[in-house]
Parts: C-alpha cells; structure tokens; sequence
C-alpha cells in the first residue's frame, strides 16, 4: 500500500518528471510528504526512495538536514518565537517564557492535544517586527503577551486556516498545473542537448575518445 494517498502519489510522479534526475526531486517529495502527514515517518521515507531509486537512508539524510522537515511527530502548528538580538531586546525571551506557560510546555515540546510544538528559534528576518514568531513558517509580529494568545485561539479555532496550513507545509500553492510543455517533450530536448554537447567535446578533443 502507497504511502502517498492517490492524489499526492500522483503529485509526486509529476514532480519526479520535472527533473532530468529524479533525485532531484527529493526535497518536494519530503514537503509533499510532510504536507500530507505532518512529519517523515518512515514510510514516507522508504517510498520516497523507492520513486527516486534511492536508499531511504538518503533520505533520512537530507530531511536530517533541514530545519523545516521534521523527522519526528510534532503539532499541527509549529510555533517557533525568536529570541536572537532585536527580538531579544524587544521581548523576546518575555514572549517565549509566556508561550511556554500559555501552552504548558516548555520549548521543544508539544502539547498534549498534538495542535502546538513549540520552539525557540534563532532570526527569522523579521527584525522591523521585533519581537516576533512563526507559526509553520508564516511570521506574525510584533506580539504582545496578548497578542500571542489570540493568534493561539485564532489558530486553535481554524480561524487562520486559509492563510497558516498545517504541519509546516512551505508551498501556499501545490504544483499540481501541468507543465506548458510536455514532459517528453522536455526529456527529447535535454537528450538532444546531451548529445550535442558530447559530440561538441569530442569535436575539441579528438584524441580524447582512445585515452583510458
């Protein structure tokens, strides 16, 4: 059984096509896959391997990498506050005590509902808004103590549903328009462009061709 649900497994084929090396594609496939399940389990990771012909190791690899794909469990909204110099100075360390205890959890954790993980997070380039959080990479600032707890109750009630989506997905819209030109179109041209650039080469280095 896939790991992607129909329409996504179908995203996911196209997205593979995009590239003239599939591997290419692994980082919109761990989006994908996050978008869908809210973290890399490790059934999205093996089935990603499997359309990239690669290890899932690879691919735990790279998710390891970044920040912004979560290889464990975490809240429908990953509430990061920033607490590097300008937030810093404006409240941010404030902001951050007072999430903490509005979500009766400490930085890291999520709550027991599974609706909020939250974080403390270095700049976020939000520093005219100081201080300042993310909410699945949307900013929001500058935030009073009050104002965090509306955004809190906005987002617990769906309020902000067609601005913040869940689990950290990074794309406000899915790629799901079909290229403008057809996909084998495009692989018949990058094949062409292949060999003309191996026959251009072999043209400057004629005695190339009978080295080992």
């Amino acid at each position: 059984m896939s790991f992607f649900t129909p329409e996504n497994l179908e995203k996911a084929q196209v997205l593979v096509g995009l590239y003239p090396d599939k591997r290419s594609a692994l980082i919109p496939l761990c989006h994908l896959a996050q978008g869908q399940h809210g973290y890399l389990s490790k059934e999205a990771m093996e089935e990603i391997g499997d359309l990239l012909g690669i290890q899932p190791a690879e691919v735990m690899g790279t998710a390891s990498f970044y920040d912004m794909l979560h290889t464990e469990e975490v809240g429908k909204y990953v509430v990061g506050v920033c607490t590097n110099v300008a937030c810093l100075l404006g409240g941010g360390q404030e902001l951050l005590d007072h999430a903490s205890d509005a979500l009766g959890v400490s930085p890291g954790g999520t709550t027991e509902d599974g609706m909020f993980t939250l974080e403390e997070v270095e700049c976020v380039a939000h520093c005219d808004k100081a201080p300042c959080a993310q909410v699945n990479y949307r900013y929001f600032g500058p935030l009073s103590n009050g104002d965090f707890d509306k955004l809190v109750d906005d987002l617990a009630n769906d309020r902000l549903a067609d601005s913040v989506p869940p689990h950290g997905v990074l794309s406000r819209v899915f790629r799901d328009a079909p290229p403008m030109v057809p996909l084998e179109i495009i692989h018949q041209e990058r094949r062409e462009m292949d060999e003309a650039k191996k026959a251009r080469l072999a043209a400057q280095n004629p005695d190339a061709g009978g080295k080992q």
